[in-house]
Parts: structure tokens; sequence; C-alpha cells
């Protein structure tokens, strides 16, 4: 098992590894004493992985209430939300007992958002069970619930006390999951690690999913150390995000989140070359890894439609917008870009 410690405002350990669920519980009871938790899930997840789990907590001596909720996008809702609250409280849920998030990105979401707030905060654990939130999502701190005007606008910092990635979860994810979460890995090696580029352009990321997933959290791990609360080098993070987010908007979800990342990485690599924020067309290397990985570089929505959805991003600030542009290959910049030069730079992107 491979491990990396994060070391933001709480420390912890995110354990990398094959072959775990089993033992879980006792490997959460290494840091947490016995107490009730709190297992979250969605329908799908659950149906493969939360008895298993649940047994294994219970057995090491944890009394265990699970919350299971339809999957999808949509479930990152003021609705669920509030029912899980009000499920803690009906079961009498205390400060010193535990969540457990067991899904992908928007469980992880979901559950360290009622962790930060339930009690004005209760400790949770990260059981990520997707490529995306086992890179991403599961390691930071960012916890959220979507608004109608955008995704993640309603969120707070919560570190979990750990993370266990178990990348044998990830031999049940439909192919297409898979892919999805190599969009956030790719966005790695663009951002700031020319190495790690040249690697994913010469190797299969499912061949080589145990390294790949412990140098993205090493990577994310040193920038969230260094910016924790995202007030300048951690928004790299989120290249190709603001563009990816409109796309969601405009799809209705329909368009994933790996997705439309992916496509927005590509329009705001292309549109930093020709408004001039870079000085080198990067798409010429961006676009093959991504087509090696059956990642989408397009959509058919309008420059406008997307500059419209955009608005609500929350890296705007007032008049301007923060865009994450190549400076060079594996190593990105933030640049200040007046609101009303968005479209074009999105145009620009998308031609």
């Amino acid at each position: 098992m491979e491990t990396v410690k994060v070391t933001a405002s709480k420390e912890y350990t995110v354990h990398i590894g094959t072959g775990f669920l089993n033992s879980i519980g006792e490997k959460i009871k290494g840091i947490k004493r016995l107490c009730r938790v709190v297992l979250i899930s969605d329908d799908t997840v659950f149906s493969l992985y939360g008895e298993k789990v649940k047994k294994s907590l219970t057995d090491s001596g944890y009394s265990v209430v699970e919350f299971v909720f339809p999957h999808g996008e949509e479930a990152k809702s003021f609705e669920n939300f509030e029912k899980i609250l009000e499920f803690c409280a009906e079961n009498s849920i205390t400060r010193t007992d535990l969540f457990v998030a067991l899904g992908g990105g928007v469980t992880g979401d979901l559950t360290g958002f009622v962790a930060s707030t339930y009690l004005r905060g209760v400790d949770f654990v990260q059981i990520p069970t997707t490529v995306l939130s086992m890179v991403d999502s599961s390691v930071g701190g960012k916890t959220a619930i979507n608004l109608k005007a955008g995704k993640n606008l309603c969120g707070a910092f919560y570190q979990p006390i750990a993370v266990f990635a178990d990348c044998d979860v990830l031999n049940t994810l439909p192919r297409e999951t898979f892919n999805e979460g190599c969009a956030e890995i790719i966005k790695y090696g663009m951002i700031c690690d020319k190495d790690f580029l040249a690697f994913l352009q010469d190797n299969s990321i499912k061949e080589n999913i145990e390294y790949v997933i412990k140098r993205c959290v090493e990577i994310k791990r040193d920038i969230v150390n260094r910016d924790e609360f995202e007030k300048g080098e951690r928004k790299l993070l989120n290249f190709g995000h603001t563009i990816g987010h409109a796309i969601e908007k405009c799809s209705n979800l329909t368009i994933s989140h790996g997705n439309a990342v992916a496509i927005g990485m590509v329009i705001a690599t292309k549109g930093a070359y020709e408004v001039g924020m870079s000085e080198e067309d990067y798409s010429d290397v961006l676009l093959p890894i991504l087509e090696k990985n059956n990642l989408p570089t397009t959509c058919d929505f309008s420059a406008e439609d997307l500059y419209k959805a955009s608005l609500s991003d929350k890296k705007r600030s007032f008049d301007t917008m923060s865009v994450i542009v190549p400076e060079e290959l594996g190593l990105c910049k933030i640049m200040k870009l007046p609101v009303e030069d968005l479209q074009n730079f999105i145009e620009k992107g998308m031609n």
C-alpha cells in the first residue's frame, strides 16, 4: 500500500492500494475510536460495496446507520443535504461520531459538506470509488452542493481525517466512467509536471493506475499544503473547469464532469494561444492524450452560451475572471481576464 500524507489545517493520510475494503473497519479504528458511523453512499455504489464496508465496520465494533440516495450529479442538492441532516438528528448522531463517504465525487462532496455543518463539524472519512474522486475530489477538503445557478456554489473547506483509495473497486467502473477520470489525471500533467505528462503520452493509465493515482495525489497535496483555501496557487487545479462547469450547466448535466473538463482544457489551451496568453499552441500535445483516453475535445454549444453560463463561476471577481492557461508544456499560470473578453476567449478556443 502507498501512502501520501497531507499536512493542511488537519493532517491526514491518503492510503492507495488494493484489497482492503474487507478490513476498512480496522483501518479506520486505527485513527478513530469506536463510535456511531453514518455510512453515506448512492444506490449504485452501495449495491456493490455497501454491505461489505458496513460489515467490516460492525465487525470492528462500530455501530452503523446508512443513508443511501439515488445516484447522479443531481444528488448534490439542498434537498439531499437537508435529508441527511435530519436523518442524523433523528438518529442522535453526536459531534464525536463519524461520517463515511463511500462513492465518487458527488458522494464525497455531499458527505463532506454535511460533516462540515452538522453540529458545526463532525469527522469524516473518504472512501472514493471512481478514478476522478481518487485523484481529485476526495483530497484537499473542498466540499459542496450545487445551486440552480451553477455547480459547487454552496460549500466549505473541510478536510477528512483519512482517505482510503482501494483500486480494486475501479474494476467495476463502466469504461466511460473510468475514462472520465482520466481528464483530471491529464490536468495534473498539464498544470505542473512535464515528466508526468510525458509518461501519460507513452503509457496506459489503467495499467499503471496505482502509480498514477499516487502521483496525482502528491501534486494536489503539495498545492493544497501551500494554499489550502485557494487564495492563489490552488486555482491552478481549476484548469479547464470554468468552461467545463459551463458545459455541464448548458447540457443540464447530461455531459459528465470529466468529459466537460476535457473539452474545457482544450478550449482554454487553444484560446490562450489565440489571444496571446500562451506563446505556443499546446493543444497539439493535449489533444492526442485526451483522444488516446477516449475523451471528447469539442461540444455543440455556442461561445455565447458558455460565456453566459460561466458568469456565476466562483473564480469570477466583479469584472474579472481567473483563467488557467499553459505558460509552457507542463506548466500553467493564473491570468486575470476582463469578463467582457471571456466570450472572445472561449470563441477563439472553440475555433
